[in-house]
């Protein structure tokens, strides 16, 4: 038997394989780069699709170059056609042409186990996608994702309506549910208050009543949650090629990012609004106690 042959023999497993088609982020606290570091943190193979270059730290964006389009198509077809993708994670998708790209992708890689973060408002509250491209997004992504993870900015602008209390949370995200998608999952942790409430919705098929579940925590206190939706999307992503359905991966995802906030939250790393702690040990979990 020839050594590749013998090699070829002795492969038996591969890595759960995730793609993360998003912005990059040069401080290392969101983006692909929070991405991959969920990704191997959760026992997954991450793979990039870079759709726009920052330079930002922990204080603020100081410029975002766009990837031309065709070398998005080019680094999408790359890594399914060799590698494998079992779940895509799309973060930051910043005009319509880049939106459509990444819907024609999916289609033709046949591209299911989908979750998309909405990335459409920054920190500090400004826009970061135009009307045009919040209009493509709905239409092209929400029908092909398998969850869409807005935070209460995102989800309002979506509505175009403040979210501003809990108890309107089930109301909106089934409100979301009706633009398309199968499920929506939305963040309730800008809320002020000591619990954090998250909604997932699931459509139901045959015409039966949609399936919600109110995911309640207790709020941790930190200054370091840059990164914090991302992390999120990337983890429910990561739980999905790992075979979980989508009400698992969401709290399996949830349960890991609280580890993370936990982990990181009397860690300093830079002087504005720092990152989770994506590496953190196994004993981070027994402390917190989840």
């Amino acid at each position: 038997m020839t050594d590749s042959r013998m090699q070829e023999s002795l492969v038996t497993h591969r890595y759960p394989r995730v793609l993360s088609i998003a912005g990059s982020d040069s401080s290392g606290g969101a983006g692909i780069q929070a991405d991959l570091k969920t990704f191997s943190a959760l026992g997954c193979y991450g793979m990039t699709a870079i759709t726009a270059l920052t330079a930002q730290n922990t204080q603020g964006v100081r410029a975002i170059h766009s990837v031309p389009v065709s070398m998005l198509r080019d680094q999408i077809d790359a890594v399914v056609e060799d590698i494998g993708v079992d779940a895509v994670k799309i973060g930051m998708l910043h005009s319509p042409e880049v939106v459509e790209a990444v819907a024609q992708a999916l289609d033709a890689h046949g591209l299911k186990q989908v979750v998309l973060d909405p990335v459409m408002v920054a920190a500090n509250g400004a826009k970061l996608i135009s009307d045009e491209a919040i209009a493509v997004l709905v239409s092209e992504l929400f029908p092909r994702a398998l969850v869409v993870t807005p935070n209460l900015d995102e989800a309002s602008l979506l509505l175009g309506r403040p979210l501003t209390q809990s108890d309107a949370l089930a109301e909106a995200a089934q409100a979301l549910l009706a633009q398309g998608a199968h499920a929506i999952l939305l963040k309730g942790g800008h809320l002020p208050g000591h619990e954090v409430l998250d909604i997932l919705v699931q459509a139901h098929a045959n015409g039966q009543d949609n399936v919600i579940q109110r995911l309640h925590s207790v709020r941790i206190s930190t200054h370091n949650l840059h990164g914090t939706g991302c992390t999120l999307s990337s983890a429910i992503a990561a739980y999905l090629a790992l075979g979980c359905n989508l009400s698992e991966a969401v709290l399996a995802a949830r349960t890991y990012v609280r580890g993370a906030l936990y982990a990181g939250s009397h860690v300093r790393t830079g002087e504005g609004v720092g990152p989770l702690n994506h590496g953190f040990a196994p004993e981070a979990m027994k402390v917190y106690g989840e």
